[in-house]
């Protein structure tokens, strides 16, 4: 089959899910499928077979694609770093910290890099499904552009493009996309899928006479509008979490640091009726909720600052209820925060911790990448570790009677340790199965994709 390059008029216009959902359609077609992303920007990333780190998005692709998730996936991966700068991952490992004007300079280098992973995939799998990034014609990036132009131009892709119609002027987004494309890659657009459609689709036939008449591209699909809260890839995405908030038992504060990190964390958390999840962006009192949680960060130094000169630090210190911290957040709980080398920030820098945790953390390298099995909490869990701070005396966790925390992601994943850790909370909580949550909100998402989708004439510019 030939491959697919899934853009967007925008950034969150809806490639992620929708790359989800043709990943699923198309393995349950029995092929082969591979996702795909040349250059991610995210602080979201998972740990791979390999051992080896990339965008949480593409993990989840791979995961409604059905297979292994895998480095080749998403061979470029930007995370922020101090002062505007970023950590450049290539090929799931940290290659360097470095300005992003920096990092434009070794453009060609990374080309290489996209080049040889998609050309692996390519052999490997049936169909290779690559996501675009942002718009494909920010015309002023395009000599710097890995997920778009560059994927179209030396694959030779079929393009679809996905346009968001909640954000208004969607004839204009794409018929200024359409136009600005280069000859030889707008002859590839397959056709065009409108997302988050809400009311009557009725109400768009003629949008879709227009688009198709004047525009002169298929409309493959008008998409409803479908919340989907999981695996969201950047922090815009965040506000597209819809809670049920139908049977609340817990009430959690989350707190969403500047360089917040791997809030995938949360996504168990939002799909649970039983909990009411609030995100802190600012300084506020605290004693209305009965657990606050200390999520990842990217930069946690930085965000432990954050923390003191807005009066939460302190907040946080006089609450006398259940404290989680979770990997950068695990690190904040402790005595010392020592950042010797530079790993954290631009100079070397030491900061006092919480002190809820009788330890030091000392960041070193290399980042400790590990996916596997833990036997954490008087619990086996399944989840994944990103990070260069080491703890000297707790590496993995600590626990007492009112503060927990752990290097491990996924830790609130694990059906048996969230229940039995929200129990002792309020005795009435319940839990559900959150792997069966998923795969159903997985298989949700894909099917009203397929209602709405025109699927044969894809399956026919595949062919």
């Amino acid at each position: 089959m030939h491959n697919l390059l899934v853009v967007g008029t925008s950034s969150d216009a809806g490639k992620t899910s929708v790359v989800m959902a043709l990943s699923r359609i198309f393995s349950d077609l029995g092929v082969n499928v591979a996702p795909f992303k040349a250059q991610n920007v995210s602080n979201n990333s998972c740990v791979t077979i390999e051992g080896r780190e990339i965008s949480r998005a593409q993990y989840f692709q791979a995961q409604a694609a059905r297979t292994p998730p895998s480095y080749l996936f998403n061979p470029v991966l930007l995370k922020s770093y101090a002062n505007g700068g970023v950590q450049v991952v290539v090929n799931g490992l940290v290659h360097k910290n470095q300005p992003i004007s920096a990092y434009f300079d070794e453009i060609d280098e990374l080309k290489c890099h996209v080049k040889n992973a998609f050309s692996q995939l390519l052999r490997d799998y049936e169909l290779v499904i690559a996501e675009g990034a942002g718009s494909p014609v920010e015309l002023n990036l395009l000599h710097k552009d890995l997920s778009n132009t560059f994927i179209a131009e030396t694959f030779n892709s079929k393009i679809i493009l996905v346009a968001d119609i909640e954000r208004g002027g969607v004839f204009a987004s794409i018929y200024g996309t359409l136009a600005l494309l280069a000859p030889q890659i707008r002859q590839n657009v397959i056709g065009v899928i409108i997302n988050k459609f809400r009311g009557d689709r009725r109400f768009f036939d003629e949008g879709e006479k227009i688009i198709e008449e004047q525009f002169g591209v298929p409309v493959l699909g008008v998409l409803p509008f479908l919340p989907l809260n999981i695996d969201m890839e950047d922090s815009q995405s965040l506000h597209n979490y819809c809670q049920r908030r139908s049977n609340v038992k817990i009430k959690i504060a989350i707190i969403a640091t500047p360089k917040l990190s791997n809030y995938n964390d949360f996504d168990v958390l939002m799909a649970d009726d039983e909990l009411d999840v609030t995100l802190i962006h600012d300084f506020q009192t605290l004693d209305y909720f009965d657990v606050v949680l200390l999520a990842g960060s990217k930069s946690v130094l930085s965000d432990l600052r954050w923390l003191k000169s807005n009066g939460l630090f302190a907040e946080i210190q006089k609450f006398e209820k259940a404290i989680f911290g979770i990997c950068g957040g695990y690190q904040m709980l402790c005595e010392k925060l020592d950042d010797a080398f530079a790993l954290e920030s631009d100079t070397p820098s030491c900061e006092t911790g919480f002190a809820f945790i009788p330890d030091t953390v000392k960041y070193e390298e290399p980042k400790i990448l590990n996916l596997g099995e833990y036997e954490i909490f008087d619990f086996e869990v399944k989840g994944y570790e990103i990070h260069c701070g080491r703890l000297e005396k707790y590496p993995l966790f600590y626990q007492s009677e009112r503060i927990c925390g752990t290097h491990v992601h996924g830790i609130f994943d694990n059906n048996d340790f969230r229940t039995a850790y929200f129990k002792k909370l309020n005795s009435n909580y319940h839990g559900f199965d959150y792997t069966v949550y998923r795969e159903n909100a997985i298989d949700t998402f894909t099917n009203m994709v397929k209602d709405n989708l025109k699927l044969d004439l894809i399956l026919k510019e595949l062919a």
